[in-house]
């Protein structure tokens, strides 16, 4: 190892150990050994940096181009010292040339976006900070160095997309007004998806998903003749299901039950536990005839419906209980071919479900319809317990043809599975 190699290995070792002025004296005699030595040049201008010497550091920056043209760290620090210059085009000029070399140096990306933010529209400084955001890894390992940087970003992209969703929605109001509520919800959504304050929702569904049905996220109680039926009999299966909270409430049972060493993911904090917990009446196509027996109203009430039968998989029909201060994770259901059903019993105030980008309240005795294949949640921030009759039914744009395939491939699916 030559004389310049020790000395370079040496000052990289103060460096480490934050003994600054030891690693400056060590580059210092670097450079005099190798005057054109690019990392003494490099560490000798941001030793100068740190004195507050830019015009030094930023004479030391430039020989160290001279001999390292495409050094990230190099251009980097020289346009941070030509901005500290007031050297507008020359900070955007390393700038550039950093990009030029990494288009996704996060640094760079950061420094251009800052530059922009001052120098250019703030619809361009947006548009790159957005790009910041995209390329920077989650935010429990951000750089630390570029944590400010970073919170600053996102602050201004949230700003921008909260102004430009609020001059959307202003700008087509009125229109909305002239449409049905589902139509007018459809167009609040493009708003928000067009300023960036939320995502398109699709279907996703988990085991069978029918390609080219649209992602509808709640469906209009007036499709299903048996709504007005069901609802008309609220009051006497709220009655069954208040007399299984008081004589069987052994029988419900944890929703979650992962077993031990199954990844639950978000899963985790209902797994096993009693927060949502469910009576069931019929599960994963199987009917639990005690529970059924026990209520026959709600049972004589879901022969009436278009219950769903998916061989494995429907019909499932239950008392779902969720307990307060409690919250069910975003999450998607298994087919988009079958729809889901909730009747409302006890909902105490702050209760609130969300499919897709849609936000409903329950309301007792109205049902929800929705596609569960579309991302959805549920909140209980009460103090009360919240309970809702859930079932499944058909997708009514999928035809009598349909069906028959779509029980077909669940059976094919599970016998191929056992195979």
């Amino acid at each position: 190892m030559s004389v310049v190699d020790q000395m370079v290995a040496a000052a990289e070792r103060a460096v480490n150990a934050s003994q600054w002025a030891e690693a400056e004296r060590l580059w210092t005699e670097v450079r005099k050994l190798a005057p054109r030595h690019a990392r003494a040049l490099y560490s000798l201008g941001m030793h100068a940096v740190q004195r507050g010497d830019n015009t030094g550091a930023r004479d030391l920056l430039i020989q160290a181009l001279a001999e390292a043209p495409r050094d990230l760290s190099t251009l980097h620090a020289l346009g941070v010292v030509l901005g500290r210059l007031g050297d507008g085009e020359g900070e955007i000029a390393a700038i550039d040339a950093c990009l030029s070399v990494d288009a996704y140096f996060l640094p760079g990306m950061v420094a251009r976006a800052s530059w922009l933010e001052r120098h250019a529209t703030r619809a361009s400084a947006v548009a790159m900070y957005r790009n910041v955001l995209k390329v920077a890894p989650p935010e429990a390992h951000w750089p630390q160095s570029l944590r400010t940087q970073l919170l600053h970003a996102r602050e201004v992209v949230d700003a921008h997309s909260r102004a430009y969703h609020a001059y959307l929605s202003d700008h087509i109001s009125g229109l909305q007004a002239e449409l049905p509520p589902a139509s007018a919800e459809r167009w609040r959504e493009a708003a928000s998806i067009m300023a960036g304050r939320s995502r398109p929702y699709v279907s996703d569904a988990n085991q069978l998903g029918v390609p080219r049905l649209p992602a509808i996220p709640f469906y209009d109680r007036a499709m299903f003749p048996w709504a007005e039926a069901l609802e008309a009999k609220t009051d006497v299966i709220r009655a069954e299901l208040l007399a299984a909270l008081s004589k069987e409430q052994g029988e419900f049972k944890p929703y979650i039950t992962y077993r031990p060493g199954d990844p639950v993911n978000q899963w985790v904090e209902l797994n096993h536990s009693e927060r949502w917990s469910h009576y069931a009446l019929w599960r994963s196509g199987s009917p639990n005839a005690e529970h059924l027996a026990a209520c026959p109203e709600t049972a004589r009430a879901l022969e009436a419906v278009d219950m769903a039968t998916i061989n494995g998989l429907c019909p499932n029909a239950m008392f779902s209980a969720l307990a307060p201060h409690t919250q069910i994770p975003p999450h998607t259901g298994e087919t988009n071919a079958r729809l889901v059903v909730h009747l409302p019993l006890i909902v105490p105030e702050k209760c609130t479900y969300r499919v897709g980008f849609e936000h409903r309240t329950w309301t007792v005795g109205e049902i929800l319809v929705f596609d569960d294949t579309i991302e959805h949640m549920a909140r209980n921030d009460s103090d009360e317990l919240r309970v809702v009759l859930i079932f499944d039914i058909w997708n009514p744009l999928i035809t009598l043809a349909e069906r028959a395939i779509v029980s077909r491939l669940a059976t094919a699916a599970r016998t191929f599975a056992a195979g």
